[in-house]
């Protein structure tokens, strides 16, 4: 008996699933195949198991099914089919460009044009892709461990196994990298300036056009650069700056003179933490107790700036500059084109970008719990609008007027705009979403993935609720209602 028991107890719940899966199918059976709705006559809804309608803010169709865990969607050139979350595959065949997502981020590839990346989780990566000279190039890397490039042109080939040995062209911010039981000994370049680098970052030797330079950090060390030419890509011959720069017991006496040969020569001392000073023809500053308490005179930018203690007291004053601040009470910045200002930080935090083209404006209270962004073209003056309710609701405006609405959104107010969240895991949250395009008098509502779905568009809306058992439609001032799949009544 009491096996018989624990039989009933494990069978049960999946005899359940069972059933409930059977209904949903049979609901979508019977929505697709009744004789007065046929899938090609018009959209089909049946709630959160199938629906397929037209887009409301622009020329398109989806399809959904099984709650969120299905879509299709295809507009104009842009095509994506997706099992959130765990599958995704984007492409827009007009500009040769796509993208497929599996449980992102965990894996995602991407192509434009000739150009390709994959990745797993930001470590593990493939690339590919045409060099200027023609030639297909293939990345793998596993970071920070192994770089690999291969091409038909054997000079843009490249293998590095971290720390062992290797070169790298083009890569970590260096034309160059070559190194052998790093960091015993590694060699950098970057434009002419060659670094040979002895038990980085302690030892190095540097040359370049004009250049010498050596330390030994933190003990000793200097660098001069000569006062050189070069001619740019018009053929104007431009001149490149001297500097000179020395260290002694880093960073107890420092010294640079840079800008030679140019209007702004500069001069800097400084033995950190005790002081600091800079001296040139557009700008002095001098920092005691570097860097709490700081005095500039910006003369090119038009402003002069006390900082004491930093950065929690600063003020400024001038035509290129204007600041208050007293962390963390208060903070008022602004100049010709920006502002900043917040108020008992981080509880609200304004910013403000204004140009001749462009009015942008953004307001937060506490981080991300609320964000509104206003983008306003001033030639024309439409706007663009976000409004951000972590994690409660996210709503958009274009500029034409189209809003959209979604409800709940954990992650777009922290991550806005971010393709392979929207793609991937939108749909899982997305409770009620709302759709408006005022221009085509189109709208849409969801609610629970379609178990209540309303489409309008000029002269025609149709109403689906509980799977299509509840379905209602007009065209123009006749309607027709259907209940639990029956023949339609009209009135």
């Amino acid at each position: 008996m009491a096996s018989y028991r624990n039989k009933l107890t494990i069978t049960n719940p999946i005899s359940g699933v069972v059933w409930v899966g059977c209904f949903l199918w049979a609901l979508v059976i019977l929505a697709l195949f009744s004789g007065n709705v046929r899938a090609g006559d018009e959209n089909v809804s049946a709630g959160f198991a199938y629906a397929d309608f037209d887009l409301a803010l622009e020329p398109g169709h989806r399809t959904e099914a099984a709650g969120p865990f299905y879509y299709s969607e295809r507009k104009e050139s842009e095509e994506t089919l997706a099992y959130p979350p765990f599958f995704s595959a984007y492409k827009n065949p007009g500009v040769t460009h796509g993208e497929l997502d599996v449980v992102y981020p965990f894996l995602t590839y991407e192509y434009y044009s000739d150009e390709w990346r994959l990745q797993f989780f930001q470590l593990l990566s493939f690339a590919g892709g045409r060099q200027p000279d023609e030639f297909q190039t293939h990345r793998f890397t596993i970071f920070p461990l192994y770089f690999q490039q291969r091409s038909l042109n054997t000079n843009l080939e490249y293998t590095a196994v971290v720390p062992f040995y290797g070169h790298l062209q083009n890569r970590l911010f260096r034309d160059k990298i070559y190194f052998v039981m790093f960091p015993i000994y590694g060699q950098s370049q970057k434009k002419d300036i060659v670094t040979d680098n002895y038990f980085y970052p302690f030892v190095h030797v540097r040359n370049g056009d004009g250049l010498h330079g050596w330390q030994v950090w933190p003990f000793v060390g200097q660098e001069h650069k000569e006062i050189t030419t070069q001619t740019n890509g018009f053929g104007e011959v431009a001149t490149i700056a001297g500097h000179d720069k020395a260290f002694v017991c880093w960073p107890l006496y420092l010294k640079e003179d840079g800008g030679k040969g140019t209007a702004n020569p500069e001069k800097f001392r400084a033995s950190i933490p005790f002081f600091s000073m800079t001296r040139s023809p557009n700008r002095d500053a001098t920092s005691v107790i570097w860097p709490l308490f700081t005095w500039v005179d910006e003369r090119e930018r038009k402003y002069h700036e006390w900082e004491g203690p930093w950065p929690f007291v600063i003020f400024a004053r001038g035509e290129g500059k204007t600041t208050s601040r007293v962390f963390p009470l208060f903070s008022q910045s602004h100049n010709q084109t920006q502002e900043s200002d917040w108020y008992v930080w981080p509880a609200y935090h304004y910013k403000g970008i204004h140009s001749e083209a462009l009015d942008w404006r953004s307001t937060r209270l506490f981080f991300y719990l609320y964000v509104g962004v206003t983008e306003k073209n001033t030639q024309t003056g439409v706007q663009k609008l976000r409004r951000d309710a972590w994690p409660l609701f996210t709503w958009r405006r274009d500029f034409n007027g189209n809003t959209r609405l979604q409800v709940f959104a954990p992650i777009e107010s922290v991550l806005a705009n971010n393709r392979g969240i929207e793609r991937n895991w939108s749909p899982i949250w997305s409770l009620w979403r709302a759709e408006d395009n005022p221009r085509a008098g189109r709208s849409s509502r969801s609610l629970l993935w379609n178990l209540y779905r309303s489409d309008v568009e000029p002269g025609h809306k149709k109403t689906s609720l509980l799977f299509g058992l509840f379905q209602y439609q007009s065209v123009g001032e006749k309607g027709r209602w259907r209940l639990f799949y029956l023949p339609d009544s009209h009135k």
